[in-house]
């Protein structure tokens, strides 16, 4: 495999951001390796390393060599039921990376070390635009899992080239199900006349998958030592996002509230402040979310979808005989 730019080591390669990583880097001209866990494909370029186990680890950082490392692997959902889980895989996990790096045969040589944190960890709060100053207030074990993370990475800012990104929401092609937007749009391909969801007024500021990896791409040349934001700065409630893909689709669902789809501290309101990266990257403009979703619908599996699908006004949503 040739290589303009160098070669890139990924952990989590195989995942929902990995997949669309791994193409973005590889258009942008870098040769691109990668960790898997136990049991997934092998090959030439995926390497089987838990986080679990530095020395595996180190073992791949040697063989690969790589001049950027991009640090995806977690466990990223929120409501993940193995807690102790959360914990060893995005803080012990993310230190024996680190660790691995530090004294690994590259270690004087890498070009930028990106971790992968959460704009979750600013958890509920009454600022109407988060940024990167702001005190983190997490309200749930993910969150707290990667607030310590930072914390922790902070320890290996002086031995390695550190760039911290923070994304908020973002959802694109290929995210599962167990997420609430492909919920939605999967709903929506199967034409399904009801759909039993959480809290409908949360506020979310959702990106497209693609202009997230985007970022991660055009950050390793920048190899800028600090914390990023990686948002739209829009925010949207469910009900919205449910009446733009009803819009799109052409269909409209019958909403029901599920009280144990409801999370208990759930965070109301997340809009960032993506100021901070646009002063790096000025040319970087995030897609409105009716762009991804009418991407989702044209791309899921069975879908009779095209990316030109006509605005339709569909049937009121507000109807009396409707619970959303």
């Amino acid at each position: 495999m040739s290589s303009q730019q160098g070669r890139v080591l990924v952990t989590g390669l195989t995942g929902f951001t990995g997949d669309h990583l791994v193409a973005a880097l590889e258009r942008a001209g870098y040769e691109v390796y990668g960790t898997v866990r136990i049991g997934e494909p092998t090959g030439p370029t995926r390497h089987v390393a838990e986080l679990t186990d530095r020395a595996a680890l180190l073992a791949v950082i040697d063989a690969v060599r790589p001049h950027h490392v991009i640090h995806l692997a977690a466990v990223s959902f929120v409501v993940h039921d193995d807690v102790e889980d959360i914990y060893r895989t995005n803080i012990v996990g993310t230190r024996n990376l680190l660790s691995a790096l530090a004294v690994s045969s590259v270690a004087s040589t890498l070009g930028t070390v990106l971790l992968v944190s959460s704009a979750n960890i600013y958890g509920n709060s009454d600022v109407a635009s988060l940024d990167e100053d702001q005190p983190p207030r997490p309200a749930n074990d993910y969150a707290v899992s990667k607030a310590a993370m930072e914390q922790m990475a902070a320890l290996w800012a002086d031995r390695l080239p550190l760039t911290l990104v923070r994304p908020f929401n973002y959802t694109g092609v290929g995210q599962s199900r167990q997420f609430l937007i492909p919920k939605i749009v999967d709903a929506f391909v199967r034409r399904a006349p009801t759909l039993e969801l959480g809290n409908l007024d949360v506020y979310r500021d959702f990106s497209d998958v693609r202009d997230v990896v985007e970022v991660y791409v055009r950050l390793l040349p920048l190899s800028p030592r600090t914390t990023l934001n990686v948002c739209s700065e829009q925010v949207h409630t469910l009900r919205e996002i449910i009446e733009m893909t009803s819009n799109l689709a052409a269909h409209a669902l019958n909403i029901r509230v599920n009280s144990q789809f409801v999370r208990a501290n759930e965070v109301r309101v997340l809009r960032g402040s993506a100021a901070r990266l646009r002063n790096l990257m000025p040319s970087w403009q995030p897609r409105p979310l009716r762009d991804t979703l009418a991407w989702m619908l044209a791309s899921a599996p069975g879908s009779t979808f095209s990316h030109s699908i006509p605005l339709t006004v569909a049937a009121s949503l507000a109807r009396g005989d409707r619970s959303l």
